[in-house]
């Protein structure tokens, strides 16, 4: 039977405190619900004797009905010439009216004397007050001992008695903090062990023991097990690990480990299917870019570029997969690059909806490895990839054949730079030749390929561009080097990332943008507006900065 771990979610406190991330109050009671859905015990709402927004926070917070969650609201021990019931902070927190309040104290010498300005003595005295005045008003009170691991390293007995404080004055969970992020793995389990047996020695009420780690040396999530596996089964973190410095335990990840690899609980069941859905839906919150590599989670967590693991994958989905990624809501996928084989292709050209019916997989392949001889990269532009499996197909018959184009780019006598593209495409026997203006060359090339192909696939008008990247792939080469570039593009229902590779920058952007309007195209299904349904305008004077279109037939 699982023996259950609390987890106690500090996002909205500690992992605001991330350089760059800012909360405003509707997204802070967005992520609380959300994490509360999941079946989370603890969300800690934040400190509302800080600021207006946390104390705005729990007053709204009361209205909303929490069906797993207990809001926290966090605070620090009394100044120390204050009395507790007085203190502006203590009182703010229990004004707060949560069901469960965290009171955070110092536990090493170094702090009382240094931050504090404080003696020891006078120390255990904040500790106790400030754990009862919650106590006394009904509240839950769990007590946060900051810098634990440094302070028992510095002095044990000191360290332990600031704890005896916080459990005689009636907290019943205490968490040993491991602030600074520099402890092993094994100093914590040894600290842990060594300091449970001690007040287990005094005979006092029993207590919930708790980890809090920061990840200052990559060991916050390795640190925050340990402590488990020596006895603590309260563990606090936040959502992606996010937090000062270098970050917090990654509770998405020890939930995952947990639940999956010891003989813990430490969500409700089924919830870890919901795991990538709650990682991404905060991370878009946040406004911060999902990391691809997050274990478990992480859009790159299974995928595989290396023939050989693909191979394997293919045959045995556990071959190079340390557990299911579909048990925490993820998807295993084969990245098309030049290190992949034939499964490599088949298989992700099927995950992506492509069957290989009449198309030598073992060629492609050999194919994709050239290409990307060449700069251009499969792994990051899927829709090109697609395309170069349909091209393959018998039958497939491309929208639209680009025939030429220019770019032209000036700027005279100081004023704003100019840039024109005119372009010629062919479709269905038809040639249409257009020109249009841009803010750049790629925005006027963009314009006129969208202009010419809009008379003949109207769905295009929806297609806009998300976002355009260059890459350097040999610098050595200078302004000559080649170059690769990937173009983001939607058309509000669909985003698709294609690209080019070559010397000419505005060569390798024509080849991208071909690549996105032909998948757009294909995508919608659309069909070539018969000509009677089409209407073509022409300027009579071109250049006068305004889209300029004539057709004309083909020659033979």
């Amino acid at each position: 039977m699982s023996e259950r771990v609390i987890l106690y979610d500090t996002t909205l406190r500690d992992g605001t405190q991330r350089e760059g991330l800012v909360l405003s109050l509707a997204d802070k009671i967005k992520i609380a619900r959300r994490l509360d859905e999941f079946g989370l015990t603890y969300v800690e709402g934040g400190w509302p004797g800080s600021n207006p927004k946390d104390a705005d926070f729990f007053a709204a917070a009361r209205s909303i009905p929490w069906k797993n969650a207990k809001l926290v609201a966090f605070g620090s021990t009394r100044h120390r010439n204050n009395r507790a019931e007085t203190d502006p902070n203590l009182v703010a927190i229990v004004g707060a009216e949560t069901p469960a309040v965290c009171i955070f104290g110092k536990s090493w010498l170094l702090h009382v004397r240094e931050v504090l300005g404080a003696t020891p003595d006078e120390n255990l005295a904040m500790v106790a007050d400030s754990v009862a005045y919650p106590v006394a008003a009904g509240r839950e009170t769990i007590y946060d001992a900051e810098h634990y691991f440094d302070g028992y390293k510095d002095d044990p007995a000191y360290a332990l008695a600031t704890l005896r404080a916080a459990r005689g004055a009636g907290a019943r969970t205490l968490v040993l903090c491991e602030t600074n992020g520099g402890a092993l793995p094994d100093e914590v389990t040894a600290i842990v062990r060594a300091t449970m047996d001690a007040l287990a020695a005094d005979g006092g009420p029993e207590v919930v023991w708790g980890i809090h780690c920061h990840n200052d040396s990559e060991l916050a999530v390795a640190n925050s097990l340990a402590a488990v596996n020596a006895g603590c089964r309260h563990v606090q973190g936040t959502i992606n690990g996010y937090g000062e410095r270098c970050g917090n335990a990654n509770l998405v990840s020890i939930m995952a480990d947990l639940e999956l690899k010891t003989k813990y609980e430490p969500v409700p069941s089924g919830r870890l299917r919901d795991l990538t859905d709650l990682a991404r839906y905060v991370a878009e919150i946040v406004n911060i870019t999902p990391d691809d590599h997050q274990p478990y989670v992480g859009r790159s967590a299974f995928a595989h570029k290396g023939g050989v693991h693909g191979a394997a994958t293919a045959r045995a989905s556990g071959a190079y997969q340390h557990v299911d990624p579909g048990v925490v809501g993820n998807v295993m996928r084969l990245v098309v690059s030049e290190l992949g084989g034939k499964a490599n292709t088949q298989l992700r050209a099927e995950q992506l909806g492509q069957q290989l019916d009449g198309v030598d997989s073992k060629a492609l392949s050999q194919i994709i490895k050239q290409l990307e001889a060449d700069g251009l990269a499969f792994e990051g532009a899927e829709a090109s990839f697609e395309l170069l499996v349909k091209r393959h197909k018998a039958g497939y018959l491309r929208p639209f054949e680009l025939c030429d184009f220019t770019v032209l780019v000036e700027q005279r006598g100081g004023a704003e730079l100019l840039a024109e593209a005119t372009v010629k495409v062919e479709v269905a026997g038809e040639v249409l030749h257009t020109a249009a203006d841009g803010n750049g060359p790629v925005n006027a090339l963009d314009s006129a390929l969208r202009k010419a192909l809009g008379a003949f696939y109207p769905q295009l008008d929806a297609v806009h561009l998300v976002d355009y990247k260059v890459r350097i792939l040999d610098s050595e080469e200078a302004t000559g080097a080649q170059t690769r570039v990937i173009i983001d593009s939607s058309n509000g229902a669909l985003e698709w990332s294609t690209m080019g590779s070559g010397t000419n920058i505005i060569a390798a952007s024509c080849q991208a943008l071909c690549d996105s309007l032909e998948y757009a195209i294909w995508k919608s299904g659309a069909k070539v507006r018969r000509r009677d349904e089409r209407h073509f305008t022409t300027v009579a004077q071109p250049g006068n900065g305004a889209a300029s279109a004539s057709r004309t037939r083909r020659s033979e």
